[in-house]
C-alpha cells in the first residue's frame, strides 16, 4: 500500500490565545473516493485562526480504489470517531464537518453524540439519492468491481481533488446501506447546522437536502447556497465563502 503525500492526515493543535482562551477543535471529513487533500485548505484556514484541526484519512482512501473496495462504512466511521474522541479530549468544544459522504459521517457523529457536538458544517452532504441504478448495486457489485469515478466535479479550471478514477461498488454499497438508519436518526441531531449546497452538483442530487433539513431537531439551521461551485466546493470558486462563513459559525457555536 502506497499513500500519496496529499493523502496524509492534517492535525493541528489549538491555540487558545487566538480564540479567547478556549480550546476549540474542528473535525473535517473528506468524501467517498476522495482524500484529505480536498479538505486541507479549509482546515489550514481554520487552524490559522487558532482552532485545533483534524482531517483524518479514511481507510481505503488515498491509496487505490481496489483497497477501498475492501473497506466499509463501519471502517470509515470508526476512524472518524477516533479522531473525534481525540479532539474532545484536547478541547473545550468541538465542531464537526464534512464533504459529501463526509457530511453523512458528521451527521452520524452528531446523532450519536449530541452532547459533545457544538456545531455541524455540511458541504453537499449525501444521505439519499434518486438514482434508480442504486437498486441494482447488491447484484452489480458481484458482477463488476467498479464504475467510472465520481471525483473532480469542480467548476474552477485546474481543480483536482486527487480522488479515484473508479468507483468501487462493494464499498459504495455499504455507504448506501448506512443511509436509511442515519435518516431515521436525524431527529437526534440537535446541534446548530451550517449547510452549504451547490446550485449545480453532478454527484449528489436534490434528494438529501429536504431529508436533512426536514428531520433534524436542531432549531438553528442555516442553508448557504454556493452558486459558483460544483460538488467539490471546498476546492472550487466558493471555497473562500465556505472558509469565512464556517469560521464565523465555529466562533458563534463554541463561544463560552
Amino acid at each position: 500500500m502506497t499513500i500519496d503525500l496529499l493523502a496524509s492526515p492534517l492535525t493541528v493543535a489549538a491555540r487558545p490565545e487566538l480564540t479567547g482562551g478556549r480550546r476549540v477543535g474542528v473535525l473535517l471529513s473528506h468524501g467517498f473516493t476522495g482524500q484529505p487533500a480536498s479538505m486541507k485548505p479549509w482546515g489550514e484556514h481554520l487552524a490559522a485562526l487558532g482552532y485545533g484541526v483534524s482531517v483524518p484519512r479514511l481507510p481505503g482512501h488515498g491509496t487505490t480504489w481496489q483497497e477501498c473496495n475492501t473497506t466499509t462504512w463501519a471502517d470509515w466511521y470508526g476512524e472518524l470517531t477516533r479522531a473525534f474522541d481525540a479532539l474532545c479530549l484536547e478541547n473545550d468544544a468541538v465542531v464537526i464537518g464534512g464533504l459529501s459522504m463526509g457530511g453523512a459521517l458528521a451527521l452520524r457523529l452528531a446523532a450519536d453524540h449530541p452532547e459533545r457536538v457544538s456545531g455541524v458544517v455540511l458541504v453537499n452532504p449525501a444521505v439519499a439519492t434518486k438514482r434508480l441504478d442504486v437498486k441494482l448495486l447488491p447484484v452489480l457489485k458481484h458482477v463488476v468491481p467498479s464504475f467510472p469515478g465520481i471525483a473532480n466535479d469542480i467548476k474552477k479550471p485546474g481543480g483536482d481533488e486527487h480522488g479515484y478514477t473508479r468507483t468501487p461498488l462493494k464499498a459504495i454499497h455499504t455507504l448506501m446501506k448506512a443511509w436509511p438508519p442515519l435518516v431515521a436518526d436525524l431527529p437526534k441531531v440537535t446541534a446548530p447546522i451550517l449547510y452549504f449546497r451547490s446550485t449545480e452538483d453532478h454527484v449528489v442530487d436534490e434528494a438529501s437536502q429536504p431529508l436533512i433539513t426536514g428531520r433534524v431537531s436542531s432549531r438553528d439551521v442555516t442553508v448557504s447556497p454556493l452558486t459558483e461551485s460544483y460538488h467539490v466546493a471546498t476546492l472550487d470558486n466558493d471555497a473562500p465563502k465556505i472558509f469565512d462563513e464556517s469560521a464565523a459559525f465555529v466562533a458563534r457555536t463554541t463561544a463560552a
